[in-house]
């Protein structure tokens, strides 16, 4: 493994696809990557947490992969409720990251480049979406993952 960096972030798994979820504090990383998982297992996709508030970055092969620390392996914030323990999966190869962003700063429009995300070296497809509707943004992400796998992204 080469170029680790640890973000402040969520990381989920979505059949073989990992999804990496960035935002500010308090944007709603958590909740969205709960409501992405709960619509994806309504779909019959295995669906599990990897990380939740820090996750492990590497290239490994020309592949972004995601981890947990360990000491937060299983673990995932609820606003409200606190941390409960979750059904996890240790590590995940990152297909998407989906950048949470306030609904002014959305583009329309974005330009192709704005569609792309290079971390640890690797280039990785990115999906811009509001804060604060995590259902509609479930969808959105379900969509483009459903796009990418028959070949349409």
């Amino acid at each position: 493994m080469s170029g680790g960096d640890t973000v402040h972030a969520s990381c989920i798994l979505v059949g073989s696809a990992g999804i990496l979820i960035r935002g500010r504090s308090g944007a709603g990383k958590s909740r969205l990557g709960e409501r992405i998982l709960s619509e994806a297992r309504l779909r019959g996709l295995l669906a599990l947490a990897v990380a939740d508030d820090r996750v492990a970055l590497a290239a490994r092969s020309g592949r972004l992969v995601a981890s947990c620390p360990p000491q937060l392996s299983g673990l995932w914030e609820r606003r409200g409720e606190g941390i409960v323990q979750v059904a996890a999966e240790p590590r995940a190869v990152v297909r998407l990251v989906v950048d949470l962003v306030p609904e002014g700063e959305l583009e329309r429009m974005p330009e192709p480049g704005a569609m792309r995300v290079q971390l640890c070296g690797v280039e990785i497809a990115r999906l811009a979406v509001p804060c604060g509707r995590e259902g509609a943004a479930a969808l959105d992400v379900l969509a483009v993952l459903a796009g990418r796998a028959s070949g349409a992204a």
